[in-house]
């Protein structure tokens, strides 16, 4: 069986690339436990090499049918479609993230309508489709207001891939994935870059910067949680998903000074204090309107688990991809 993984050089992708490998199955278009024999990353660039016979490494653009016919055949019978043009650079380009986001996620879904193969295919999805007012914590049946372009667009690929699953054209699947943290490497051009940078530069014995209030409460969940997520609902079965294919991962809810004061219990006050705080009206503005917390009882009803508290996401940062730290207090 072959296998897609869309953004397979972004830390995620890669991640969970290594994770299917790992494993050596995962459910295919009819349900049945696969032998993985190939694994496709694709992406803009090629990213760091997995060692593997099995994997190929697809360098090109989601947006390009070629690309699309290359890396989708009759034997692709799971796509995991994680690419994307992040939140702020989404906002500053309108014509990359509808070209990226949505051209890009349409001609995936018609390449899979057109081979006649129905595939399973797992989208990833934002806190950014909600926006405006929203209760303390958002019902699973709230409406999605994004107040982004990048929320728009995700928003749009979730009733593309309903409806192309609706119609029979591809069994799929939508994970809305709270902010993820910590992610390693350097800061990227999303909107919540802090929420990882406020833990990963301190802990680097760098200075960071909190451009959000205080008081700003996010809705978090660590790398590790993440791929066990994405492995999970690819692995459900299409009976107990329904007609809704759309689930709200579980998560933690934290305000931006308790992700500070948890960097502070699980390494130290001192690694704390590299944080200082410039509020960004733009970052502010974006971040604000997305939910704090969501229900996720449907998800935790599918054996879907988040992270205890964001000590333990901290910590599971600290474990995974921090090469040399100095030692943690505590």
């Amino acid at each position: 069986m072959k296998v897609l993984i869309t953004g397979g050089a972004g830390f995620l992708g890669r991640r969970l690339g290594l994770k299917i490998l790992e494993r050596g199955t995962l459910a295919g278009a009819d349900g049945r436990p696969r032998t993985i024999d190939r694994l496709t990353l694709l992406d803009v660039a090629a990213g760091e090499a997995i060692d593997d016979a099995r994997v190929r490494t697809l360098v090109g653009d989601i947006g390009d049918p070629a690309i699309m016919a290359d890396a989708i055949d009759a034997e692709t019978e799971v796509v995991f479609h994680l690419a994307a043009i992040v939140s702020g650079q989404a906002e500053a380009d309108f014509d990359l993230g509808m070209r990226i986001n949505l051209d890009g996620s349409r001609l995936l879904l018609e390449r899979c309508r057109a081979l006649g193969h129905r595939p399973r295919v797992l989208f990833t999805s934002s806190v950014a489709v909600f926006g405006g007012v929203l209760p303390t914590v958002v019902p699973e049946d709230w409406p999605v207001r994004p107040q982004s372009s990048y929320g728009a667009q995700k928003a749009i690929g979730e009733l593309l891939l309903s409806d192309y699953s609706r119609k029979g054209f591809v069994d799929g699947r939508v994970t809305r994935l709270p902010t993820i943290s910590v992610r390693p490497g350097r800061p990227n051009k999303a909107a919540s870059s802090f929420a990882s940078g406020i833990i990963r530069e301190p802990l680097n014995g760098e200075a960071a910067v909190c451009p959000v209030p205080p008081g700003t409460r996010l809705w978090l969940l660590s790398p590790r949680k993440a791929i066990e997520a994405l492995i999970a609902v690819q692995e459900l079965s299409s009976d107990r998903l329904g007609d809704d294919r759309v689930l709200n991962l579980p998560g933690v809810s934290v305000s931006a000074a308790g992700m500070v004061a948890a960097l502070g219990r699980v390494a130290g006050e001192e690694v704390a204090a590299w944080v200082r705080w410039e509020e960004d009206a733009t970052i502010t503005r974006i971040v604000g309107s997305w939910p704090g917390a969501w229900n996720t009882d449907r998800a935790t009803a599918l054996g879907l688990a988040g992270d205890k508290d964001f000590d333990a996401i901290v910590q599971a940062y600290v474990e995974d991809d921090l090469a040399a730290h100095r030692p943690l207090a505590g």
